[in-house]
């Protein structure tokens, strides 16, 4: 992809002014702004002046090629850099692309059982287990903020904040339905059961970017139920908060009633702001239908089948025949793979919007 050279002076541009300006701005609010962008902006512009460089040299080697006594060493210097120049312009056209404004958040990860009963809440068990074995070995941070156990084990429903550098970036395309085929521990005949579990990857949001009115609503107490044991609350300490507009209802089932509401209203900002997220991402995919998923929750995204010991992921067709190591938290290929048929479709938008 030829990227427009006006396109990239006006990124360095954008750059510059931005850098200059942060060394004259004296207001707190607008240097923590410009602070921001700058960031957002440097490794863009980098890119950029990495080309420019590269395209230079291109154009001085190309003129040395006219000198016979240069040219054979020129030809072959030449050679080397244009066969840097087309990942370097990916690379740049990359980052130029249409991205995700949350793409560097924390998010809030929800697993909850589907249909199956018991079996589908020990595969809601699996999956957040997974998910937790990834977390951990990228160093993310992983705090259970409400839980509901399963009769049998697994869970019911499981919400946890997953904290590190990336993590909506890489996990939001696990949102959506995840199919399980397999012969349950109380299956006695050996017979295949088909389950499902739903998984939700919302990024998390400062409190200042969703703004929720108290008369908008209602916050009730209650006496959490769990496994039983020690860990029963003996108060009404759990909190669910209902949010009227919308009807979403969020709870936490901490010790701590003040740190339930903390976690509860915590929760409801990213779910309304995922609200957002969904009504502008559905109007995108009218446009771009190309993209990875509809971004309904209610899509079957993926298929685990325990007999044939593969995973499927329907988005991209992809099939691993590697599910125990997928389930141990080994999930970068599919990961990846749908990244990069997210990157694809953003290419293929850029393109449109260059001209080809």
């Amino acid at each position: 992809m030829r990227l427009p050279q006006a396109r990239l002076d006006q990124v360095l541009d954008r750059f510059h002014q931005v850098e200059a300006r942060m060394g004259a701005a004296t207001d707190g609010a607008e240097i923590v702004r410009l602070s921001k962008e700058h960031a957002e902006l440097k490794p863009v512009a980098d890119a950029v002046a990495g080309l420019a460089r590269l395209r230079a040299e291109m154009a001085d080697l190309e003129a040395m090629a006219a000198d016979p006594e240069m040219a054979a060493m020129a030809a072959d210097e030449l050679e080397v850099l244009k066969d840097r120049l087309p990942d370097m312009e990916r690379e740049v056209a990359l980052l130029l692309a249409p991205r995700d404004a949350d793409e560097n958040a924390s998010a809030v990860l929800e697993v909850r059982a589907g249909t199956g009963g018991d079996e589908a809440a020990l595969f809601a068990g699996d999956l957040f287990r997974m998910y937790s074995r990834y977390a951990q070995t990228r160093g993310w941070r992983v705090e259970i903020d409400s839980v509901s156990e399963g009769e049998v084990g697994g869970y019911k429903e499981v919400v946890a904040t997953v904290t590190g550098d990336g993590v909506f970036g890489r996990l939001k395309f696990e949102s959506g339905v995840h199919r399980v085929q397999r012969v349950p521990t109380t299956e006695a005949g050996g017979r295949i059961h088909t389950s499902a579990a739903t998984v939700a990857v919302l990024p998390e949001v400062e409190a200042v970017e969703i703004e929720v009115r108290d008369q908008d609503i209602r916050i009730d107490t209650y006496r959490s139920s769990g496994a039983g044991g020690q860990h029963v609350n003996k108060t009404d300490s759990a909190v669910r908060i209902t949010h009227l507009p919308t009807g979403i209802v969020v709870t936490s089932s901490e010790k701590s009633q003040h740190v339930n509401r903390d976690k509860a209203m915590k929760n409801l900002r990213v779910r309304l702001y995922d609200l957002e997220r969904q009504t502008k991402d559905a109007a995108r995919s009218n446009a771009r239908k190309s993209q990875v998923g509809s971004g309904d929750r209610s899509e079957r995204i993926r298929t685990y089948n325990f007999p044939q010991g593969r995973v499927t992921d329907h988005r991209i067709g992809l099939t691993l025949h590697s599910l125990p190591q997928i389930l141990e938290g080994d999930i970068d290929p599919l990961l990846n793979a749908l990244i990069a048929e997210d990157q694809a479709a953003r290419l293929a938008d850029l393109e449109a919007e260059f001209g080809g």
